[in-house]
């Protein structure tokens, strides 16, 4: 098994997620910097030129959460992933999705322009718009993990391997300040061993 990764993306998540499981696997760096992931070989892989990319045997896959649910299933003895059919199966669907759908673009919105994008090409009006909107986010998530470890209780799954690592990047940003239960679970996740692993 073969991972595709440059460190601060959301190719993170994957190798996270591996570290969890514990099982061998070969990590390639792709230097962003030196054009590395337009290459034609790697386009091969990943069609648009980004990270993740996964190769498990005769599998190519590209997307932070899909490789994180093939993985979660690959390792049934894991327990990163609840069993199928069940209803705790049904919530990690919802939190693997609306990682990406709801709580991700609000992030992004404010990283692009506070951070990212040059300064002429900011907007203001973006910023307080995924200000306000992560606020919502945040509520929700909150509220989820009231009383409980992780967003499926005291069970670990790859869904936290994607809810945590975004609310990492909004922590980075601030967006936090004001939501100490999301602060708290973001501490319980980067103090794991797999994920300290997962940033050397």
């Amino acid at each position: 098994m073969k991972l595709y990764y440059c460190p601060q993306t959301r190719a993170g998540r994957p190798r996270w997620l591996l570290e969890e499981i514990g099982e061998p696997y070969e990590l390639v760096r792709i230097d962003l910097t030196k054009g590395e992931h337009k290459k034609p070989d790697y386009l091969k892989i990943h069609p648009h030129g980004a990270v993740p990319a996964l190769i498990d045997g005769d599998l190519a896959l590209f997307e932070s959460a899909a490789i994180c649910m093939h993985l979660a299933d690959k390792y049934p003895q894991k327990r990163l992933a609840p069993e199928v059919g069940t209803p705790a199966r049904g919530l990690y669907y919802q939190w693997m999705l609306y990682s990406m759908a709801t709580l991700e673009p609000p992030v992004l919105a404010v990283f692009l322009n506070t951070i990212m994008l040059p300064e002429a090409e900011r907007s203001a009006a973006a910023v307080e718009k995924g200000k306000t909107q992560f606020a919502d986010v945040a509520r929700v998530l909150s509220n989820a993990l009231a009383g409980r470890s992780f967003l499926l209780g005291e069970q670990f799954s790859a869904a936290d391997v994607m809810i945590g690592s975004t609310l990492g990047w909004a922590g980075m940003m601030g967006l936090l300040n004001d939501h100490p239960a999301l602060q708290a679970y973001v501490k319980r996740l980067t103090e794991r061993p797999a994920f300290q692993r997962a940033q050397q």
